[in-house]
């Protein structure tokens, strides 16, 4: 039985407690589940929460409704654009993205219920596990909005190789499910209908896995992403902080605000 757990994380990010599974889920669906500036500040929290809490030994991250996340919504795209300082909360708020999913000891699977775009990309890759739906497909469109990937980006060499990694950064073309089972992107594709299921079961497996060797494990492992948090990483957080201001960023928000 699914019960909420009060991590103070706000609505836009919902935390449900399964046994020792917990379940993260982006929660804009009317928005597909877009970032504002209220979703981006609970993904930077909700890391040290799920840490703290002594009965959990999985996580799964999904979304709400018919997509995993769409990225960065655009209105908090230009209340970004219009304070500096905001901006540099925002890069602050991805810095502790990455290194609370990086350094989070929980097996953590994605998911992938619908679109990841860009946060929504990047925060699908950098779990453990990802489990992808036939209807779904990844993209990381930052460079098109005249942003540098500061969020997650610098994860794709270690998955799928530099020449691969640049090729689709560079562009942002789509991925659909079997691409990223193929590139090493995601584990296996699984029909929409079970998707949860299997997330969920394979969650259950993990949670059955001796807790500390497990945790141990998982650390050593992601020592090859750690050895990048204050390289890679970085140098694309400041990248992105700085594209933030740009006129390029600028008039690539407001077409699509246009659009929208």
């Amino acid at each position: 039985m699914q019960h909420t757990v009060s991590f103070g994380v706000g609505n836009e990010l919902v935390v449900s407690a399964d046994g020792p599974v917990r379940i993260v889920r982006l929660n804009r669906p009317d928005h597909l589940n877009g970032a504002n500036r209220s979703m981006h500040q609970a993904l930077a929290r909700v890391w040290d929460h799920l840490v703290a809490d002594p009965q959990a030994r999985a996580v799964v991250v999904t979304g709400a409704g018919t997509a995993f996340s769409a990225g960065g919504d655009f209105d908090y795209m230009q209340e970004n654009i219009d304070d500096e300082a905001m901006r540099a909360q925002t890069i602050a708020e991805g810095r502790a993205i990455i290194r609370g999913m990086v350094r989070c000891p929980l097996p953590v699977i994605a998911a992938v219920n619908g679109p990841a775009v860009g946060l929504g990309c990047s925060i699908a890759v950098l779990c453990d596990l990802v489990l992808m739906s036939e209807d779904s497909f990844l993209a990381d469109p930052h460079l098109r909005m005249g942003l540098v990937p500061g969020d997650g980006g610098m994860v794709w060499p270690a998955l799928v190789g530099l020449s691969r990694a640049k090729e689709y950064l560079f562009l942002g073309s789509r991925i659909p499910p079997e691409k990223a089972v193929e590139f090493g992107l995601a584990s296996r594709v699984v029909a929409p209908e079970q998707l949860m299921p299997e997330a969920m079961a394979l969650a259950y497996r993990l949670a059955q896995v001796p807790s500390k060797a497990l945790q141990r494990t998982k650390t050593a492992l992601n020592e090859y992403l750690e050895a990048q948090v204050d390289g890679a990483f970085e140098s694309a957080l400041t990248g992105e902080l700085d594209s933030m201001g740009s006129d390029e960023h600028r008039e690539a928000v407001a077409k699509a605000r246009i659009k929208k």
